[in-house]
């Protein structure tokens, strides 16, 4: 039984990080001889296959993401498309339910994982084959949001909801309340069989066989337990997923030439995504806060959403300030490679999934700056719960926060002064050890493993 072979097919949501989750899991399963055929918008290829450990057990396979009235010409991913348009690329997403389906009839894997394609679960069925909802978001970040079908008010959603573990710290602010209610609200468009986000999402954990995390029970225990009794599922972790080391490409390269001209653990790296577009004015309070700091630092962020470029965003003498020892860069900058760098001391993040799994392994202070969704919940999570981190302080009603804010946080986890800093480093370092520690890994993976062949 236990060296069985299975086969898989991946079919995760058109974002990078869903991608990229999806495809760290997927290296740990061939590691270990399982095949792995892995579905992806066609254009996103040549991001990915630099993360493929083992060609001869991943299979890529291209899907044409349908065009949908509305999205723009060639858009794939999430970054191609505002937020509150992305009901349209979840359209796209159902359109592709033929082409799942004949795969699982050409392949007849043992699972298909999925996320946000919610349908998966009754075509698998049909050709007896276990379906899994991997879940790139947190058991915290479920257990909290996830309220049924009809969106609860601001003031519920500021609280957690009935049941929720006594001992987390985790609530939201006002105006991220006021974001997640709005975001409960966004429907999937007019149009025969649309299901609004809420209802998409609580379709696809209530239909599969198993929910599947990256988590430990060390970490998330008691939500692991709150997600399983909620949806009455049985829920399996794979542990931390830790990513692979990568390979620098030349344009790393010049990235690391520039990091090596500052002291060890000095640089402040500043990182929101591949989404996140921050209004004019926040973008340059947050940076003249790195500024404020006196450390040098990269800054790795889109244009604002008023503008076209980050030369038109940046303040008046920005850039002869801080020539040489401060970049603002608007292209694709290998997070994981410059996270591991020497140099690099300091972590300012939008709190997504994957950036924070990439930053526990390395030794960077964390600062926080969630902007939405699930990302709210990892920041009370790591700066709460596991007092790994500090969160940025903001506006209550608005969420707007300060260049001082934004150096205040920086300097407390950077400086040796602050009683409050010294302790979050040392949590710091225990995650860090934790998640490294030998074994770890393989034992939540081996495990996992084992309890899908439980389920077939």
């Amino acid at each position: 039984m236990e060296d069985k072979k299975l086969t898989f097919i991946m079919y995760p949501w058109y974002a990078m990080g869903h991608l990229t989750s999806f495809l760290h899991l997927s290296n740990k399963l061939a590691h270990r001889g399982h095949k792995i055929f892995f579905v992806h918008p066609t254009n996103t290829l040549s991001k990915l296959e630099k993360f493929n450990r083992y060609p001869e057990l991943i299979n890529f396979k291209s899907v044409t993401v349908p065009h949908v009235d509305g999205l723009p010409l060639g858009a794939e991913t999430t970054s191609d498309v505002p937020i509150f348009n992305q009901n349209l690329l979840c359209q796209a997403l159902d359109l592709t339910l033929p082409k799942i389906e004949s795969l699982i009839q050409e392949i007849k894997p043992h699972f298909i994982f999925y996320d946000f394609a919610y349908w998966v679960p009754s075509i698998a069925r049909k050709y007896k084959v276990k379906s899994v909802h991997y879940c790139s978001i947190t058991p915290s970040s479920v257990g909290y949001l996830m309220r049924g079908e009809n969106p609860s008010s601001e003031a519920e959603m500021m609280e957690p909801p009935p049941g929720f573990p006594i001992d987390s710290s985790i609530k939201l602010h006002k105006h991220e309340a006021r974001l997640i209610v709005a975001l409960h609200s966004m429907g999937s468009g007019s149009g025969s069989g649309s299901v609004s986000f809420t209802q998409r999402l609580l379709l696809a954990f209530q239909d599969g066989d198993a929910i599947a995390f990256k988590t430990t029970r060390e970490i998330e225990g008691p939500s692991c337990e709150f997600v399983e009794h909620k949806f009455n599922k049985p829920v399996v972790l794979a542990g931390p997923v830790l990513p692979e080391p990568i390979e620098s490409s030349n344009t790393e390269e010049n990235w690391s030439k520039w990091l090596e001209k500052f002291k060890e653990k000095t640089v402040i790296l500043c990182a929101f995504g591949s989404e996140c577009n921050l209004k004019k004015d926040q973008f340059q309070e947050l940076v003249l806060g790195l500024e404020l700091t006196g450390y040098p630092f990269f800054a790795a962020l889109k244009p604002p959403i008023e503008v076209e470029t980050i030369k038109e965003a940046l303040p008046e003498g920005f850039k002869e300030r801080t020539q040489g020892k401060g970049i603002v860069h608007s292209g694709w900058a290998e997070q994981q490679l410059m996270l591991s760098h020497p140099s690099v001391g300091c972590f300012v993040t939008h709190c997504g999934g994957n950036s924070l799994s990439e930053a526990m392994i390395n030794e960077c202070q964390l600062v926080l700056v969630p902007n939405f969704g699930d990302q709210f919940i990892n920041s009370r999570l790591f700066g709460g719960d596991l007092k790994a981190g500090v969160e940025v302080e903001r506006n209550e009603e608005n969420g707007s926060f300060t260049k001082d804010g934004v150096c205040k946080a920086i300097k407390m986890v950077m400086n040796d002064e602050s009683e409050e800093g010294r302790k979050i480093r040392a949590n710091r370092a225990k995650w860090r050890e934790f998640l490294l520690g030998k074994g770890l890994e393989d034992s939540y993976i081996d495990a996992l493993v084992q309890k899908l062949q439980c389920l077939l």
